[in-house]
């Protein structure tokens, strides 16, 4: 039986949300799946090492800043690859109407999904989800439908594999001595803690005894992991700036390292998929209770998207990880 699973949206932490759904339903098959996806979820890179994810297949829809190669007329095309396929299931995780009618036009056998309103006319297999369970978060929609389908959830959080040949890589990047992952990188403005603060905290760190540090992040953060590293003075030696790397690479290096700390971003769930204990940045919108290896920093007052993260202090994070860990030091 080839099977698809459909994933429509876009963010690195989604597609991590997504896992534990993902693997049980490649379980209940009985065979791995192919991964409709965004191309920005990166998710051949984050499961390359995931043998229940067989391969991706690319929705270009709804980017940001262009037109997807997937919209208006161009649907046909990303219609007619579907159909060529010859999926004999697939699994709509989302409510869109506009996937499922595609899915209907690609002839696959056997359609399941959430049966969100006029969804339910292109979707052939039960069970739906009632109306109070599609206001829920995105993971809590996926493992609600699940529980509804009789598909057993094998894990609870996600958890993430990582190839042995990559963390044997970073062990020799990065010397062998323990290190800290900072997660840098930020895919809104409002989640971005700033130069200035992750620059305090990294040297906060390092003064505690820390050889190394890692600076995680994309392009975008090239400029301010080069900023960071100047503020740093000649303790900025300490500080490998790991970015643009394949997100592969990134899932190595944060489960080489001692324990994650940065803004609410892909990274980060990556992190905590990967078995590390992750302090994540949470200013603009509460945490979702996805992971037990995530702990939260908040801002004084509550959450505020406009100015919540820039709220968090240096030394509020300070104090959480040292409360967290017994000591802000390396552990022998």
């Amino acid at each position: 039986m080839k099977v698809a699973v459909v994933q429509p949206l876009p963010g690195i932490g989604d597609t991590i949300w997504h896992l534990p759904h993902i693997r049980a339903i490649a379980a209940h098959v009985g065979g791995p799946v192919t991964l409709v996806t965004k191309p920005r979820s990166a998710a051949d890179q984050i499961f390359g090492a995931e043998d229940t994810v067989s391969d991706c297949l690319w929705i270009d829809r709804n980017p940001e800043n262009r037109r997807g190669r997937d919209e208006g007329l161009r649907a046909l095309g990303f219609i007619a690859r579907l159909r060529a396929q010859k999926f004999d299931r697939v699994y709509l995780l989302h409510h869109s109407k506009t996937l499922a009618l595609w899915l209907a036009l690609a002839r696959i056998p056997e359609r399941f999904g959430y049966g969100y309103g006029v969804q339910k006319l292109f979707l052939n297999r039960r069970p739906f989800l009632t109306p109070e369970e599609l206001r829920a978060h995105p993971f809590e929609q996926a493992t609600r439908w699940l529980q509804r389908a009789g598909i057993p959830l094998g894990e609870a959080e996600p958890v993430l594999p990582v190839a042995g040949a990559a963390r044997q890589a970073v062990r020799d990047r990065m010397g062998g001595a323990p290190f800290i992952a900072i997660g840098i990188g930020s895919s809104e403005p409002y989640k971005q803690w700033g130069a200035e603060k992750f620059a305090a905290l990294t040297e906060a760190l390092l003064r505690n005894g820390w050889l190394r540090v890692a600076l995680i992040g994309g392009g975008a953060e090239a400029d301010m992991a080069a900023d960071i590293v100047q503020r740093l003075g000649p303790l900025g030696s300490r500080a490998v700036q790991a970015i643009r790397w394949n997100l592969g690479e990134v899932a190595a290096l944060c489960a080489e390292s001692a324990f994650y700390v940065g803004n609410d971003t892909g990274v980060m769930n990556i992190a905590a998929a990967v078995g590390r204990q992750t302090f994540g940045m949470f200013g603009a919108t509460a945490p979702i209770s996805h992971s037990s290896r995530i702990v939260p920093i908040e801002p004084p007052g509550g959450y505020d998207i406009a100015r919540g993260t820039g709220l968090i202090t240096v030394e509020s994070v300070l104090a959480i990880i040292q409360a967290e860990r017994g000591t802000l030091a390396p552990i022998a």
